[in-house]
């Protein structure tokens, strides 16, 4: 039988803080502290029980990532340095779940990048045959393979549901050249994750990144190519027209799909099997993406 830890679904440090949906943000002065809780959201809503492990999987992953993508990213370290004054509890309760990053001036976007149809993406094509002003081929499935990635940005929400946004809009708010090599970065990232993850039997169907303004250069920022901002979906299983198998938080949508909850008040409690199973697919995910065996 599988140990499950608690889930660790708060952190308070004394240093002023930014609580994310998922991630509590600590400025540290010179530098951020970025903390991966074990919480869950759902439906634009935080679960009331977390998942375990889920904190240090997004850290490894993003780890991970970085320092294989060919990109300039704000992660320093995943060590939380001897200088920040914290007792060994906190420190202890910490590890492997922090990033140490740079600070930077967030571009106030989400820059999507899909490879494949489905989501908001399947949703808008059935009704316009386009994707946040893209013009796809007619006839297309769900979850069919686009003839090539595209850029579909998103407005970036502190709460509630991002909204997507057409090239044009994003161009009309940050300027042609800012936009335009935002597209380019976020393109050849997505292009290059993709080719490595057919390696390990993974599609990576979407996915959004983030990016910030570090000395007058855009780097990679948040978390990346996890299964909190990802689609992944095994390859040998992937059949189109229909919804696939993914790495994420598949099991809790579905469970609360079939409830009663009705998405305006608190939502209930996730079951113990439906908490093990999404813990199971997160650190699967980690171990197929990394080929290595998560601790």
């Amino acid at each position: 039988m599988k140990h499950y830890p608690r889930p660790i679904t708060t952190t308070e440090l004394d240093f002023p803080k930014r609580q994310g949906k998922v991630r509590d943000v600590y400025d540290l002065g010179s530098a951020l502290l970025i903390v991966s809780t074990d919480r869950i959201s759902a439906f634009d809503w935080i679960l009331p029980n977390g998942i375990p492990h889920k904190g240090r999987v997004l850290t490894k992953l993003s780890q991970f990532w970085f320092e294989r993508l060919p990109v300039e990213h704000h992660l320093l370290s995943i060590e939380i340095p001897l200088e920040v004054k914290i007792s060994e509890a906190e420190r202890s309760m910490l590890v492997g779940r922090s990033m140490l990053v740079r600070k930077a001036e967030v571009v106030p976007f989400e820059c999507v990048v899909r490879g494949y149809l489905e989501g908001s993406g399947w949703s808008e094509y059935q009704r316009s045959g386009k994707v946040c002003g893209v013009a796809l081929p007619a006839g297309l499935k769900q979850c069919d393979r686009l003839p090539e990635p595209i850029f579909t940005p998103a407005t970036k929400a502190e709460s509630g549901h991002d909204e997507n946004v057409s090239f044009e809009f994003m161009v009309d708010h940050i300027g042609f050249e800012t936009a335009t090599k935002l597209r380019e970065l976020s393109l050849e990232v997505y292009r290059q994750a993709a080719l490595y993850a057919t390696t390990r039997g993974l599609i990576i169907a979407d996915t959004k990144f983030e990016w910030g303004w570090f000395e007058g250069r855009l780097i990679l920022i948040d978390e990346v190519l996890t299964p909190d901002s990802s689609r992944f979906w095994p390859a040998d299983l992937y059949t189109p027209g229909q919804s696939q198998l993914s790495f994420d938080k598949q099991f809790v949508r579905q469970w609360l799909l079939q409830t009663d909850w009705d998405r305006n008040s608190p939502p209930p409690e996730l079951p113990i099997e439906v908490v093990e199973q999404t813990a199971d697919k997160y650190v699967e995910a980690y171990e197929r993406l990394s080929g290595s065996a998560f601790n």
